[in-house]
């Protein structure tokens, strides 16, 4: 028996709540989110269906022992407690990949009620490579394109893809604790990166992308048959070569491969732009004035790719948005 109002919340509680308000109130939707900053994210992805009759409401699932994470969001509501009224969004993690292998995968992909991100986590879309030269942008606030992020990250995803499906591979089997994901993003994180020079990181992660591979392939000798089982099952989730890098570990990628690279680009951009200032023909006090004045116009970088919304042309954004869209026709 429940004895606290929290442990009485579901969607018939809200949607008891919204019977009891005017017959010309906005419906409210309450999702239920993981973190703080997965509160804008869906926001993104929700407000594009609100209209004069429902609206969203996005908020962690608990407020009295600020509980957060996936677990919490799961274990809490999914089952008899999410519905119409009441839903849970969250990262889709390898749980889409896993299709329906661990209990918490089923979980994810069975619930009418959970919405998941296909991508690894919010911070994959936040690095979508077709958004980043508007980060680079937005910080430096010079439109110079001075590196093809497009055609980098399609590179590194490509270098990476062969030791993605023994990631994936491992999780479904059961033999991660021998390959984990931690691992695997050691091997794939670029190291040392060069605007003038990205094929030398490139090169550097298909180097150590086929040392691992060859180890594996020497601890798993008659794995062959299950390996390409799981490649073909990637390439029919949507999972391709080229886009491999949306659903390596959001934060990893965010942090140890989209961030210093960016940073190294708008050092650059930055510099370019002081240069243009230090050599225009004007007084040097109004060069100075000119100068103080775009530095305190620079922006920081991780704060400009956390804000970054223009993954909404993403495709996995898009489907994301189409199962939201399902979801609000068949209720």
């Amino acid at each position: 028996m429940a004895y606290r109002l929290k442990d009485n919340l579901s969607s018939q509680y809200f949607e008891a709540a919204n019977a009891l308000t005017s017959k010309h109130a906005r419906r409210r939707i309450v999702a239920y989110v993981e973190s703080y900053d997965d509160i804008y994210f869906w926001r993104t992805v929700l407000s594009k269906f609100e209209n004069e009759k429902r609206y969203f409401e996005v908020m962690l699932p608990s407020k009295v022992n600020l509980t957060r994470g996936k677990k919490s969001v799961l274990m809490n509501f999914v089952g008899e407690h999410v519905g119409p009224d009441m839903i849970a969004c969250v990262d889709a993690d390898y749980d889409y990949l896993l299709q329906g292998i661990t209990e918490q995968s089923r979980r994810v992909l069975n619930s009418p009620y959970v919405f998941h991100t296909y991508v690894y986590a919010i911070e994959n879309f936040q690095c979508y490579a077709p958004s980043l030269h508007d980060v680079c942008v937005a910080v430096t606030l010079n439109d110079h394109r001075i590196f093809d992020f497009n055609d980098y990250f399609r590179q590194y995803s490509e270098a990476c893809f062969p030791l993605f499906v023994w990631s994936v591979w491992a999780y479904r089997s059961g033999h991660y604790p021998r390959f984990s994901l931690t691992e695997f993003n050691r091997v794939v994180d670029p190291g040392g990166f060069a605007v003038s020079y990205p094929e030398k990181s490139i090169g550097n992660v298909q180097r150590k992308v086929r040392q691992k591979v060859r180890e594996l392939q020497r601890q798993f000798p008659n794995n062959k048959e299950a390996y390409l089982k799981v490649k073909n099952d990637l390439l029919q989730l949507g999972v391709t070569p080229q886009t491999t890098y949306l659903y390596m570990q959001g934060h990893h990628l965010f942090d140890n491969v989209v961030a210093p690279i960016i940073s190294k680009v708008c050092n650059l951009l930055r510099q370019e732009r002081q240069n243009e200032i230090y050599h225009a023909q004007a007084h040097r006090t109004q060069k100075r004035n000119e100068m103080s004045c775009y530095e305190n116009s620079l922006q920081d970088i991780k704060v400009m790719l956390k804000k970054n919304t223009a993954y909404q042309q993403c495709e996995r954004f898009l489907q994301l948005q189409e199962n939201v869209d399902r979801f609000l026709n068949q209720t």
